[in-house]
């Protein structure tokens, strides 16, 4: 049956006189065979019927016919060799014998899971970012996965919005650098081969700005913050290639974006020339009839396919109202057209007209089962993303000989919870996952002693296990404290207006220090979470975020020194909900304030320090690193000269470990106020104890660039203030005049 595949389908494209057909003539000769319908349902994308990421509309039965008779383009959620090589035959069983695309939501890791994606960005270590989204695309294209609804780089200031777990924080820089390490992980050397997946850049666009953090909600902004803030990572990754978009869930400035022709055809596909395609998130054609922009689903859908939408992720739109659209001559058949092709496109690309089973194959899953090399990567990428907050004399790290050590805290036994949001969950997980304790454990020596209590449950004002961990606490040399968020705290749906420690966390902590033993803190989120008392009383504070397959191990390695803390946060941390948002990148004032407590008549809270609890960039070592001898090539540039910047880092502490170099400018005068600081780049070096090393950076014209009222995109010559430092406060600068 195979064999005649393959001799039908190489009759049917055949060989023109130059060589084999190009893929847009192939497209091209099979859109001429199909009717209407059959194009409408390539735009059509249905999910599989045991996990769904939204409100699920499709019925199982209708949804298996319409896949026989090629009224279905792609699936989600459906995963695994046999999973998938099931729905694939059922797709060919069609007149035209059109494959499937599967996607799914492979957001940080697969069989082998990652720190999430915020702690990933806290590495700033974009070669491991790309390595672990390339093990990821080994991993899931070996269970039949062709497509990923990742990365998400909308840029995102407010720490309430649950979904900061899954980008790469506050900075446009940082998250466009790593969202193209990501796409380059996913899509490895290119589309076609089998371990390649497509990549997804989403959310188009500004989602990260819903207004007060809240998911789903409105977003208002001027076009020309949205052009200079949230748009350049988009941008950056259509010109990287990356397969597909999504929409956001979000209106911009009243117009659904998954209407919204001004981002979609204007800019995308139109001034980028995009050539991917555009697949709606989750229902959101249908949505803009709550929104309030459609009126039915058939409206919906005609707003959606004529503002570049290409295809329908669950709404139910597109099949049912589309072919009547084009036949009421509402929607120009062009557009259809238009989208099919781009989504045959990358089917042909990835090579699933050559062999729709190519991706199905139970030999490649079984050998990424349990691949031990991926999970000494994640051990390593883990400890890697851990950030050192607080180290008060020297606390960190910790002997392995410590006569006896208390973990306390819910999340010390956790094994699926290590995950953190947005994992794949496999039947296994209990017994795979490393949990805190155990990583401990395994690293201790054989004469010392690892107590646990549990001390509180994730989030409830249970104070029952109090005692028992106080009791525990007296027994130990020293404490280490797991505590934070839920690892289902973070994510989609997952907006808080409370972001402190949940539960009774901050009490139980409270209930510990009383007994006076030495505390090491370790925070477990996927947010900025306000930590003010434990960040002011306890001596060792370690963010670890939520780390993965492999999170004991990490967690211990740095615990014990085995790897030194090199993390820096990707993200401003307030000091309260009422600051936010809180981002280092902000406008000068009128009025600003003179330092950190000046409240008078100036832009202030008369009740709150003016910095946050801890600045975009920061992250401590368990050795010091000084700077020295910053140097510019010239104090006076003109044209497009370059401006060579170089700072001499020497680690004068007692550990080998790595230092996050990072470059910020200021342009001092505008014609629109420009931001305090802009970071324009960084390195992140390993420098042994003792030694020096000269950190290098350039900067052109191109690094000055930035977006007037009229939306112009220059640079002016004037004065800049050219800053090099450890973190966004903590700078070295030197002025230069830089003219036209």
């Amino acid at each position: 049956m195979r064999r005649l595949y393959f001799i039908l389908a190489f009759t049917a494209f055949g060989f023109n006189a130059f060589g084999q057909k190009t893929i847009d003539e192939k497209v091209s000769e099979l859109l001429s065979k199909m009717t209407l319908e059959e194009k409408v349902g390539q735009l059509v994308q249905y999910s599989g019927f045991e996990y769904a990421t939204g409100p699920q509309n499709s019925n199982s039965a209708n949804v298996l016919n319409e896949i026989k008779q090629g009224k279905v383009g792609s699936m989600l959620n459906v995963a695994g060799a046999q999973e998938t090589r099931k729905f694939q035959e059922l797709a060919l069983k069609s007149k035209l014998k059109i494959p499937l695309l599967f996607g799914q939501d492979v957001i940080h890791g697969y069989r082998t899971t990652f720190p999430v994606n915020l702690g990933q960005a806290a590495s700033w270590d974009l070669k491991l970012i790309e390595k672990s989204e390339r093990i990821a695309a080994i991993e899931a294209s070996a269970y039949g996965i062709h497509w990923t609804f990742a990365p998400m780089v909308d840029i995102a200031r407010d720490p309430r919005w649950g979904r900061v777990m899954e980008g790469s924080g506050e900075d446009t820089y940082l998250g466009t650098q790593i969202g193209l390490a990501r796409i380059r992980g996913f899509q490895g050397k290119g589309l076609g081969n089998l371990d390649a997946i497509m990549a997804c850049a989403k959310h188009f666009a500004a989602y990260g700005a819903a207004v007060g953090g809240r998911d789903y909600n409105s977003v208002d902004m001027s076009l020309r913050q949205l052009n200079e803030i949230y748009l350049p990572p988009f941008k950056a990754a259509a010109e990287a290639g990356v397969a597909t978009f999504m929409n956001s869930f979000n209106d911009i400035n009243g117009i659904p974006a998954t209407a919204n022709k001004y981002i979609l055809r204007d800019l995308l596909k139109g001034k980028w020339n995009y050539k991917g395609f555009v697949v709606s998130d989750w229902g959101s054609i249908g949505e803009m009839v709550p929104h309030g922009y459609a009126k039915d689903n058939k409206e919906a859908a005609e707003k959606a396919i004529n503002a570049g939408s290409d295809m329908d992720m669950e709404s139910r739109a597109y099949m049912a109202e589309l072919p009547n659209l084009v036949k009421e001559g509402k929607v120009d058949p062009k557009l259809i057209d238009d989208a099919a092709k781009r989504i045959l496109v990358k089917k042909f690309e990835m090579g699933l007209f050559d062999d729709p089973y190519r991706f199905s194959d139970e030999k490649r899953q079984k050998e990424q089962l349990n691949n031990q090399e991926n999970r000494k990567f994640g051990r390593e990428f883990g400890s890697k993303s851990i950030v050192l907050l607080k180290n008060e004399k020297n606390i960190l790290p910790l002997s392995r000989s410590v006569k006896t050590i208390a973990l306390i805290g819910p999340f010390g036994k956790e094994t699926s919870a290590n995950h953190g949001f947005w994992s794949i969950a496999f039947k296994d997980d209990n017994q795979r996952i490393v949990t805190q304790f155990d990583g401990i454990k395994n690293q201790l020596d054989k004469s010392s002693t690892l107590l646990y209590a549990k001390g509180a449950n994730v989030d409830d004002q249970d104070r029952s296990m109090f005692a028992e961990a106080v009791e525990t606490a007296k027994k130990a040399d020293v404490v280490i404290m797991t505590l934070g968020e839920g690892h289902a705290m973070s994510g989609e749906a997952k907006s808080r207006s409370n972001i402190h420690f949940s539960g009774v966390h901050e009490d139980l902590l409270k209930e510990i220090a009383k007994t006076g033993k030495p505390i090491v803190l370790m925070i477990n989120a996927g947010r900025p979470l306000v930590f003010d008392w434990a960040a002011d009383n306890i001596p060792a504070i370690m963010y670890t975020w939520w780390l993965g397959t492999e999170a004991g191990n990490s967690i211990a390695d740095v615990l014990f020194g085995t790897v030194n803390p090199g993390g820096k946060l990707p993200m401003t941390f307030p000091r309260t909900e009422g600051q936010i948002p809180v981002y280092y990148n902000y406008y000068n004032t009128g009025r600003p304030a003179k330092n950190n407590t000046d409240r008078n008549y100036v832009s202030a809270y008369i009740d709150l320090d003016n910095d946050p609890k801890f600045p975009f960039g920061y992250g401590l070592s368990y050795t010091q690193f000084k700077y020295s001898d910053m140097n510019l090539s010239s104090n006076n540039l003109k044209g497009n000269q370059t401006l060579n910047i170089s700072v001499n880092v020497t680690n004068s502490g007692n550990y080998d470990g790595e230092e996050v170099v990072q470059l910020y400018i200021r342009d001092l005068f505008g014609k629109v106020v420009r931001p305090v600081k802009e970071l324009k780049g960084f390195q992140k070096v390993f420098i042994k104890k003792g030694e020096t090393k000269t950190i290098s950076f350039t900067l052109t014209p191109e690094n000055l660039k930035f977006y007037d009222d009229q939306l112009n995109y220059d640079w002016e010559g004037g004065e800049f203030d050219i800053m090099i430092g450890t973190d966004s406060q903590n700078v070295q600068t030197k002025r230069i005049n830089w003219s036209k």
